[in-house]
């Protein structure tokens, strides 16, 4: 087999969107949050609704050289690579949302089946079975398929307002393949962000990142190639902000706009790094971000048993019982910056605590991988 090589500026940009995803995800209160590092409620895309499409872009653009081994050949052991390694991240999702695993409320009617480590198995595992047997060319087509598709399904299958919360399409698919109260219950109803039908323009997402990974494993001159990535990427997320007007960019529910305009960010943002770094050779100052870019989906299920765990601690504040996490912001950070300012610095104290763990893991030269 042939051994894959690694592209700098794939892995600088895994490392900011790794270290933008512990910072939005570990405020010391969701009460007290910039409003950049919060989800949009429903329809828009904020910073923070980057984080998602970029980790699943560059999911994309790894696989273009990680399948370098292969020879782009679908043979027997290719297939059971990727059906255990779909199956292993699928599984960490699975007991992620399971932790911690001795409890005495257990209610398994209300366990949440799906989350973002299943996404990001059935978006790779789905994306591999067709990278592997189809070339540039085809994948454009499946590409504008997969969104066009998708975008009649919503269309032709909601009730009411096909984007509404309560009215669209992936709603009902969930519901009716796992039942409502497995599903995310975050929004007030029972909707999952993270279900299976809006699977489908997530692989979308993954095929935009291999697409530019190609470019990228192909090229000669790098000047050109992060000329290319740029327009291409101006192209498609003008297109998504343009298809916003009748189809609303919507994280939740994964639209084929959403799809198209946060690819297209991702892509220019390849493309300035790829200019910054191969062109500029500007890479010492990218090296904090290099760390954070090794053992990404290792930091992610760490980040969620860290907080699970210390939500479960309790401390007495004040005469009432509060959990670790409370306990840390209330008495550490907010004394130091106030409500806000102090829930960022909570946030960014995980973010170093985060960084030492993987330095530490990045020196002894360890790499867990599923």
């Amino acid at each position: 087999m042939s051994e894959p090589r690694r592209i700098y500026s794939i892995d600088i940009f895994r490392g900011i969107t790794i270290a933008l995803m512990v910072i939005v995800n570990n405020p010391g209160s969701w009460s007290n949050v910039y409003p950049p590092l919060l989800h949009a409620k429903w329809h828009g895309c904020t910073p923070t609704d980057l984080v998602f499409p970029f980790f699943l872009f560059l999911v994309g653009a790894s696989m273009r050289f990680a399948f370098v081994k292969w020879h782009y050949f679908p043979s027997i052991k290719f297939y059971k690579h990727v059906f255990w390694r779909t199956f292993s991240i699928f599984i960490a999702g699975i007991l992620l949302n399971a932790y911690p695993f001795i409890r005495q409320d257990w209610d398994w009617s209300t366990f949440r089946i799906l989350g973002v480590l299943q996404r990001i198995a059935l978006a790779y595992g789905i994306s591999a079975f067709l990278i592997i047997r189809y070339d540039f060319k085809q994948m454009v087509k499946i590409l504008t398929g997969l969104l066009i598709f998708y975008w009649g399904l919503m269309w032709i299958g909601g009730t009411g307002d096909p984007y509404g919360l309560e009215t669209n399409i992936v709603r009902k698919f969930d519901i009716l393949l796992l039942g409502e109260k497995h599903l995310y219950s975050g929004f007030g109803v029972y909707f999952d962000p993270e279900g299976l039908l809006s699977t489908i323009p997530s692989v979308g997402t993954v095929i935009i990142g291999y697409l530019m990974g190609g470019m990228l494993h192909t090229t000669k001159n790098y000047n050109d190639c992060a000329r290319r990535m740029a327009i291409f990427g101006l192209l498609i997320s003008l297109l998504g902000f343009l298809w916003n007007f009748i189809l609303p960019i919507n994280k939740a529910l994964w639209t084929s706009s959403y799809v198209l305009f946060t690819g297209g960010i991702a892509s220019i943002i390849l493309a300035g790094l790829t200019y910054a770094i191969d062109i500029k050779k500007w890479k010492s100052i990218f090296w904090v971000f290099e760390v954070f870019g090794t053992n990404s989906i290792f930091l992610f299920i760490l980040s969620g048993l860290w907080t699970k765990t210390i939500l479960k601690i309790n401390f007495d504040l004040n005469g009432s019982s509060v959990n670790a996490y409370h306990y840390l912001y209330k008495t550490i950070f907010v004394p130091i910056g106030g409500d806000l300012n102090g829930s960022l610095l909570f946030a960014l104290f995980h973010l170093i605590g985060f960084w030492l763990v993987l330095l530490w893991m990045y020196k002894n030269e360890i790499n867990i991988k599923l």
